[in-house]
């Protein structure tokens, strides 16, 4: 389905969303107060660019905003978003999608988004914390998604010189693991990523995604190779809205130290987070670090403002032996070139947010509950078996699936399966596949 979609801010998040839902042949309108970030969707994507306010009614007039099937606005001012969306819906914009970062206008004592005319708000900093929170609970991991009421987990796992499965195919992986469920969906090696089949091998650096029960995976991260150990103490630099957020979410349940730079700050952030110890110092400081006792910490946060910043001192906490380090960057063109130098994750707000608004989208066109991963370029795809299914008409098998989707999990009344070559769908299964944006309608036809 064609959408006409309007998108107010071209900055990091609304660029990126720009380019990736221009390879989808929809109609996109991008207005930005900057002739710069104009310039740049102008150079890097085929879209309308509006240079100007996109509050202002001389631009939005400029639209017809009655055949406007989303409007998205994406500015990194909380008020400018809410006027752009209430002035947009008034307009005739069918459906709104508006980022906010101040977490107190989503309470309805506070602002109702309805009164704005807004369908789904999206909190970048509150995803990026979430994300976060997952990934420290199974530190082994490069990233956590989970599926179907956290049932199924999705969990990428760097692949180092020592793990097991290098040199072997997925095939037999699987037959020589027969009680650790598991589906290798998506392979990450170098440059590129490409779903596997059963005689892919496992290479070095690969950063594999597998597929199992959440219940599992631990299990998998042993099968990879990766010593299995709990998060105990913690320490988040930069006392920022992801830093402030993912603190009062952790300090229950964890030792926690914030650092910030900013006394003033640091001294706001201790009134209001009363179990994280807050210091005041830099985290690229050696002689603070060591007198911390650095080596010991389970895991580092680095979330300041400044990407070079959270890569530098992600890099020394690595040398200095902390077990877990993870690191946000802005910039999501950095991704996966700081994946690659050595930290265990790196997170993206704004890849966050990119995400969440895909999948809103892609939801409602293709009547499908469809995630993409950018960081990955590959796309999860949610699909409930008929009684037409082509499928099952045809009486085809697991082994008659195309190559290019991965049909990772089925969810059978309460119950999770891994299939295998020889396991029967039935009607009622809800089914999940991982696969391209181009792919997608390989799995659509077929159920």
């Amino acid at each position: 389905m064609k959408f006409n979609i309007v998108i107010i801010g071209a900055g990091e998040v609304g660029f990126n969303l720009a380019k990736s839902l221009s390879k989808e042949d929809h109609d996109i309108t991008v207005i930005d107060i900057d002739p710069n970030k104009c310039q740049k969707v102008i150079n890097n994507i085929d879209a309308r660019v509006i240079e100007g306010d996109g509050c202002s009614q001389r631009i939005i007039q400029q639209i017809e905003m009655n055949e406007v099937d989303y409007l998205i606005s994406l500015t990194r001012i909380d008020e400018v978003n809410l006027v752009a969306s209430k002035v947009g819906k008034e307009r005739g914009a069918k459906k709104v999608i508006c980022r906010l970062r101040n977490t107190e206008y989503g309470k309805k004592s506070i602002t109702d988004p309805s009164q704005f005319g807004i369908n789904h708000i999206v909190f970048p900093e509150k995803a990026a914390r979430d994300e976060i929170t997952k990934i420290i609970t199974q530190p082994s991991s490069l990233d956590i998604e989970t599926f179907k009421e956290d049932k199924i987990t999705l969990v990428g796992v760097l692949l180092d010189v020592s793990s097991p499965l290098i040199g072997r195919t997925m095939e037999n992986v699987e037959i020589s693991n027969p009680f650790i469920p598991h589906k290798l969906s998506v392979i990450c090696r170098g440059d590129s990523t490409f779903i596997p089949h059963s005689q892919t091998k496992y290479a070095v650096n690969d950063i594999a995604y597998f597929a199992v029960p959440s219940s599992h995976v631990e299990k998998v991260q042993v099968m990879c190779g990766k010593s299995s150990f709990k998060v105990k103490n913690i320490m988040i630099m930069g006392g920022g809205k992801i830093g402030r957020l993912l603190a009062a979410n952790l300090q229950d349940d964890y030792d926690v130290k914030l650092l910030e730079k900013d006394s003033e700050k640091a001294e706001q952030i201790n009134d209001k987070l009363e179990n994280t110890l807050v210091l005041t110092d830099d985290g690229l400081d050696i002689d603070f670090l060591e007198s911390e006792n650095i080596s010991s910490l389970d895991c580092f946060i680095a979330l300041t403002e400044n990407e070079q910043i959270n890569i530098m001192s992600s890099l020394l906490m690595k040398h200095y032996g902390v077990k877990q380090v993870i690191v946000h960057i802005n910039s999501t063109s950095y991704f996966k070139v700081v994946r690659r130098i050595g930290v265990d994750a790196v997170i993206s707000k704004n890849t966050s947010a990119v995400n969440e608004v895909l999948k809103i989208i892609r939801s409602d066109e293709d009547k499908l509950a469809v995630s993409r991963f950018d960081e990955i370029d590959v796309e999860s795809v949610e699909i409930l078996v008929n009684e037409n299914s082509e499928y099952l008409r045809k009486e085809l098998t697991i082994s008659d699936l195309p190559s290019e989707i991965c049909l990772a999990a089925i969810k059978r009344n309460d119950k999770i399966i891994i299939p295998i070559r020889n396991t029967d769908l039935k009607i009622g299964d809800e089914l999940l596949f991982f696969t391209k944006s181009e792919d997608i309608y390989k799995a659509e036809q077929l159920f």
